[in-house]
């Protein structure tokens, strides 16, 4: 599998995958197809057709991660989306990589963590369902 840009007409699809990685919570095909179109947003998709996607926010030399949808768990998705996510961000000259997961996501965190994130803040309250995110950063200088 490899790491692409998404694609026009792919909006609908990956707001499928977003809804369905978080159920009540997803985002709609207009967040994707302004994503897709933003100099400031690339979405990055798994797979023909999309298995998965990430979407990174570049803010001058920082870029955040806003999410990680991956359709099937457990097979490597996520963890090829995350490089893709961190190669992208350093290329559009980012130092660092941030991004929130919620506090009760154990397996999101453990994967963050193998990846080298830190834990550098927390945010009470911040989803809909009153869980607190953990806010963790990547430093991107040096040998990632």
């Amino acid at each position: 599998m490899t790491i692409r840009p998404m694609q026009p007409g792919e909006a609908a699809l990956l707001a499928r995958i977003h809804a369905a990685a978080f159920p009540g919570g997803g985002w709609d095909e207009g967040f994707f197809r302004s994503a897709g179109e933003s100099a400031a947003d690339r979405v990055l998709v798994e797979g023909e057709p999309a298995l998965g996607l990430v979407v990174v926010r570049f803010l001058g030399d920082e870029a955040e991660i806003l999410t990680i949808a991956a359709g099937r768990r457990r097979q490597g998705t996520g963890s090829r989306l995350l490089t893709g996510a961190m190669a992208a961000a350093k290329a559009s000259g980012a130092e660092s990589l941030f991004l929130e997961v919620s506090v009760a996501n154990k397996a999101a965190l453990a994967l963050y963590d193998r990846f080298g994130f830190e834990r550098v803040g927390l945010r009470r309250r911040y989803y809909g369902n009153g869980e607190d995110a953990a806010v963790l950063r990547r430093s991107l200088s040096g040998g990632t």
